[in-house]
């Protein structure tokens, strides 16, 4: 059996089995006749060998690049994986560089934690720092969104084939960016696969940033894996009460790197963030922004009276501060950014 793929495909080889064999420095050719030996012989291997062709000319339909465990250009940190991806099917680019930072959180995110996601993830990849998350609904989508508004890059991976593409509603934010998967052409989504998902996420990202997860958030998972590989976790903290928050203020109280803004994650990861132009704020719109950070959330009438000013011109001020994006509104009640 000259093909490793036909290999890779195969139910009878795994990826210590594969590793051990390509350990003996063999060539990629003897290294499948090696493991060929594994399999059935005669109408066994005829089988694989055709299953090979075919999914090299369907990902070649789908411009996909594969990349298997026995290439030289196969990531380094995936390799080391206790099970590694055997074949990895790639739209688009691997990650340039080593600064990649993993966002993840809640599929059902709040308004402010999505805008915040957004905002943070744009300003990273304005720093440099490429974004990495699952595209799935929710954080993951909004992290991937605002890296791409910041002309950097952003890679996701997925819990099942890159031709069974899901959540479909991120289809077209997918064409955009680049896509990862480890599952053969024509694996449909399955809760067992998110979890593989989630150690690729991690292993290829410095840090993994959980915005918004409850206390049994697949999210934790990516953080659990991220711990077990040596990264560093870092969580947003949230109200005490929200069902979302739980599973980050847990994170923080277990030892997890407290972030609320784009130069704490930057400080994490050790890159500098590039010089900016202050937005200078004078006048009633300090005042409500002064307010704002003080009290962390707060109703117009609230930031009304600790400002002295009226109601309506309260209201005014936030609109402006909403489109500086320096606030966020929810419900009524507003936030800092």
């Amino acid at each position: 059996m000259s093909d490793p793929l036909a290999l890779a495909l195969s139910p009878q080889v795994g990826p210590s089995r594969l590793q051990q064999a390509l350990a003996t420095d063999l060539s990629v050719e003897a290294v499948a006749e090696l493991l060929g030996r594994e399999i059935a012989s005669g109408y066994a291997k005829t089988l694989q060998e055709g299953r090979a062709v075919q999914e090299r000319e369907q990902a070649t339909r789908l411009g996909l690049r594969l990349i298997g465990l026995w290439e030289p250009a196969y990531p380094e940190v995936l390799r080391h994986l206790e099970s590694p991806p055997m074949v990895l099917y790639l739209k688009g680019e691997l990650p340039p560089s080593e600064r990649n930072i993993a966002v993840v959180g809640t599929r059902k995110a709040s308004p402010w934690a999505t805008a915040w996601t957004h905002k943070v993830a744009r300003e990273l990849a304005e720093a440099g720092v490429g974004v990495i998350s699952g595209l799935a609904l929710g954080i993951d989508a909004a992290s991937h969104k605002g890296a791409l508004e910041g002309g950097g890059y952003t890679l996701g991976v997925l819990g099942s084939a890159m031709d069974r593409f899901y959540p479909p509603q991120n289809r077209n934010l997918a064409e955009q960016m680049n896509v990862l998967s480890e599952f053969p052409l024509g694996t449909p989504p399955q809760a067992g696969l998110f979890p593989r998902r989630n150690r690729i996420v991690a292993a290829l990202a410095k840090a993994v940033l959980v915005v918004e997860a409850g206390e049994k958030s697949g999210s934790l998972i990516t953080a659990r894996f991220a711990a077990e590989l040596g990264r560093d976790v870092l969580a947003v903290p949230g109200r005490p009460g929200d069902t979302f928050s739980l599973g980050c203020n847990r994170l923080i109280q277990d030892g997890a790197g407290l972030v609320v803004n784009t130069e704490d994650v930057l400080n994490a990861l050790g890159v500098r963030a590039p010089q900016k132009q202050a937005i200078q704020l004078e006048g009633p719109q300090a005042q409500v922004y002064r307010a704002l950070l003080e009290l962390s959330e707060a109703l117009p009438d609230d930031l009304a009276q600790t400002t002295g000013l009226s109601t309506a011109e309260t209201l005014s001020v936030l609109m402006l501060l909403e489109l500086k994006g320096l606030a966020h509104s929810n419900a009524g009640r507003y936030r800092p950014i």
